[in-house]
């Protein structure tokens, strides 16, 4: 029996693992298969040659794979790991290694490159985990050691993903990571990967002027080097230089057809500068090139629904769909395409097709909207509040979107009375609270508006929108003009260059008598954002100092946007007496 056991394993796992063929991938040192997993007479099996393993290693082996096969990967790869520990092994450490990536567990990986390391000091693959690893530990030195070990061995040691990589670093260890790479290269001159790691590190690190200097010298030598020219093209565009930097692009696209991340760059640039059909033909050269990439369909798909060719949209979309990419953000912009087409129907059946994701809740709000438009105002409650009743763990998201939903189709009572109901639940919910804290205000309840606004701070003291409703109110419904000034110059501190705030200011500014300077934020305000309201605001100061027609011109315009806004046509009937802005 004792010999046997060894064999019984070996067939177990021969069954179990799915990517090897037989114990011999594990070891190093056997020369032989492992035995197929089929009965052999007794008297041939003393003729086999059994992996070089002891039964410990094969049971922790095997354990680990029926642990896996139970879905409890957390025990294979802790399995795996002793195995690692007790064979010594190449083949199961770099198994162990592959499990421990799948599964993002870090320490893990870090203890098998240790121990891989140890037993093989030059290995490639153990060092760029190391090398991985210790970024993520911030221990950039260490970093850097095993990475010049690969480059010694004239290995890519990937300079720019570690780059890439630093990101995710605080600004210190960005700089600090920086300079380790300056004095590699005073070390290894003339080394392309690095040069570029280096301009790469520069722009993370905010100096994309250095950065594009430290590429020139680089595609003077090496003028096909296509992650730099990408590079170079994005740092044009950064440093200012937009037509420079499209130039560029365009020349480079077109000598490198095949190149994605650079087509996909200029893609995006001819799409910020508003440049979509130009974007569109990038976007379609790029899929002809690259018809298998769905990124690339749905970026075509996004820049036809700009440039108003539905149809184009339409087949990108419905072809990622049925691939099978993207399903969620696919049916959302079908939404999207059919809305605008003004085929609601189909609209909302797109939009109740998102499962789940980021689309998810736009999507459902859209659908919402659009049921309430076409007069099912109650099919799109009873529907939130089935989802509610299915999904309670989103429930106060739907609570939300049905608060927001009877607020636009200005059912101000069912609005207050959800939202009264959705803080029984949740009282903690700030976006709730808000929205009750306007309605009230708007039903003439200032007293307790007030108090949930003063509630909200104290669960968010720094909400600039909160401290801005709150001193508004406070001008508007009381006349503590002193403590709503100190609500809205914490909100201003917080957000100096919002409009809303601003007007806030100037309101608040003119109501104690200060006008000229109430003009100065006012003026801001209107500038930034011409809001009938603000219009309204910023049309009585200039009144009050006798800028009448400069009055009326501010109020023409808010009129233009809004004719009839409450605020803005009381503010002109009462200033004109006669009711017109004549």
């Amino acid at each position: 029996m004792q010999r046997n056991a060894p064999y019984l394993a070996t067939c177990l796992l021969g069954f179990t693992f799915a990517t090897l063929s037989g114990c011999s991938s594990f070891s190093g040192s056997s020369t032989q298969p492992a035995p197929e997993p089929v009965a052999t007479p007794a008297a041939q099996q003393t003729d086999i040659e059994y992996a070089d393993f002891e039964p410990e290693v094969l049971y922790q082996l095997l354990s680990a794979e029926i642990a896996a096969q139970r879905g409890r990967y957390d025990v294979t790869l802790v399995n795996y790991i002793q195995a690692a520990k007790t064979s010594n092994d190449d083949g199961v450490i770099e198994r162990a290694m592959r499990i421990a990536q799948t599964l993002n567990a870090d320490n893990a990986q870090q203890q098998l490159a240790d121990l891989w390391l140890e037993k093989s000091p030059e290995n490639i693959q153990a060092h760029r985990v190391a090398a991985i690893q210790a970024v993520k530990r911030q221990n950039l030195e260490t970093a850097l050691f095993h990475m010049e070990k690969i480059m010694d061995q004239g290995e890519d040691a990937d300079f720019d993903s570690l780059a890439a990589m630093a990101t995710q670093l605080p600004p210190a260890q960005q700089q600090e990571l920086l300079a380790l790479y300056l004095r590699l290269a005073e070390r290894h001159p003339n080394t392309p990967d690095l040069e570029y790691g280096i301009a790469l590190l520069m722009k993370v690190t905010g100096a994309p002027q250095d950065a594009l200097e430290r590429l020139d010298p680089l595609l003077s030598e090496h003028p096909n080097f296509q992650p730099a020219i990408t590079l170079k093209g994005d740092l044009l565009y950064q440093t200012g230089q937009t037509k420079a930097a499209l130039n560029y692009l365009t020349t480079n696209t077109r000598r490198f057809p095949d190149n994605r991340q650079m087509g996909t760059l200029y893609g995006r640039i001819l799409i910020n500068e508003q440049k979509l059909q130009a974007a569109q033909d990038e976007f379609q050269r790029l899929v002809n090139r690259h018809p298998n990439t769905p990124g690339l369909k749905l970026s075509h798909a996004l820049v036809a629904i700009e440039n108003q060719q539905p149809e184009i949209a339409r087949t990108e979309l419905m072809a990622l769909i049925e691939q099978g990419h993207h399903f969620n953000e696919a049916k959302y912009y079908l939404g999207r395409v059919e809305e605008e087409a003004g085929n609601t129907e189909l609209a909302i059946n797109h939009y109740q097709s998102v499962e789940d994701g980021n689309y998810y809740f736009p999507a459902l709000s859209r659908a919402s909207e659009l049921q309430a438009q076409a007069g099912e105002l109650d099919e799109a409650i009873n529907h939130l509040q089935s989802l509610r009743t299915n999904s309670p763990d989103q429930a106060e998201k739907f609570w939300l979107l049905q608060i927001n939903l009877l607020i636009d189709q200005n059912k101000k009572s069912q609005a207050l009375t959800a939202a009264n109901t959705a803080l029984e639940e949740y009282p903690k919910n700030v976006e709730a609270r808000y929205a009750r804290a306007m309605l009230l205000d708007a039903n003439n309840e200032p007293e307790q508006a007030e108090q949930d606004l003063k509630t909200i701070l104290d669960i968010e003291p720094a909400s600039s929108i909160t401290l801005n409703a709150l001193g508004y109110i406070l001008i508007e419904r009381t006349g503590r003009l002193q403590e709503a000034q100190g609500y809205i110059e914490r909100a201003l501190a917080l957000d100096p260059d919002n409009p809303a705030i601003l007007d806030s200011m100037g309101w608040v500014l003119f109501k104690q008598g200060h006008t000229m300077e109430a003009l100065d934020y006012l003026s801001k305000a209107w500038g930034a954002y011409p809001d009938p309201e603000v219009s309204a605001h910023y049309g009585e100061a200039l009144w009050s100092i006798g800028e009448q027609e400069q009055a009326r011109i501010v109020w023409e315009e808010g009129l233009d946007n809004d004719p009839d806004h409450e605020v803005l046509l009381e503010t002109i009937q009462r200033l004109t007496n006669d009711g017109s802005s004549e």
